[in-house]
């Protein structure tokens, strides 16, 4: 019989798959590393471009900042002007208001007979100080004020008797008068319409 000696083959074979198996195993260490050269490549794509989006979108908030900023400094400064503007107004009325309440006061003081010293008001009051020549001139003057549209009620505070250039005796008065509230033609009209 024959015989044939195989070791060599299978030894070779044995050799052949283990070249084999090493030539997968650095393809496979190779392939790897590409697939991480590759990813990394794309990862830093991706982050440079998110780091350009967010630049570009911290530039536009910084330019939108500065409108911001510019828009609140108008909005400021107009509603500073519409304050001035409210208290220009006010002071129209309230000038208005003296006028009226000054020359309604010249109609209402006893002629002759008694004179204002000075004269403080506020939304509500008037307080005025003066001399008369006797109780019934500032009983006259305060039936006066209680009979005008301004005024609803008066107080007088003070009655005395002040010496005034040697022997003249007159009377010194102080008088507390409440306004009476106004209500304007359009909320009148408001009311009417209501009714």
């Amino acid at each position: 019989m024959i015989k044939i000696n195989l070791l060599p083959f299978r030894l070779a074979r044995k050799k052949e798959n283990i070249r084999r198996q090493i030539s997968i195993f650095f393809l496979l260490i190779l392939f790897s590393g590409l697939l991480l050269f590759w990813y990394s490549l794309h990862m830093n794509n991706q982050i440079q471009l998110v780091q350009e989006e967010t630049n570009r979108v911290n530039q536009q908030i910084s330019k939108y900042k500065e409108r911001a900023t510019r828009v609140k400094k108008i909005k400021k400064d107009l509603k500073i002007l519409n304050e001035k503007l409210d208290v220009v107004s006010s002071l129209k009325m309230q000038q208005d208001k003296q006028l009226i309440l000054f020359d309604t006061l010249t109609g209402l003081i006893v002629p002759d007979r008694m004179w204002i010293e000075s004269l403080n008001t506020n939304a509500n009051t008037l307080k005025m100080k003066g001399i008369a020549f006797d109780n019934q001139t500032i009983a006259d003057f305060m039936e006066n004020l209680e009979a005008s549209p301004l005024f609803g009620k008066i107080d007088l505070k003070t009655a005395k008797l002040k010496s005034f250039k040697g022997n003249n005796m007159l009377k010194s008065f102080e008088l507390l008068c409440y306004k009476k509230i106004v209500v304007p033609d359009n909320k009148k009209k408001t009311k009417q319409g209501k009714k």
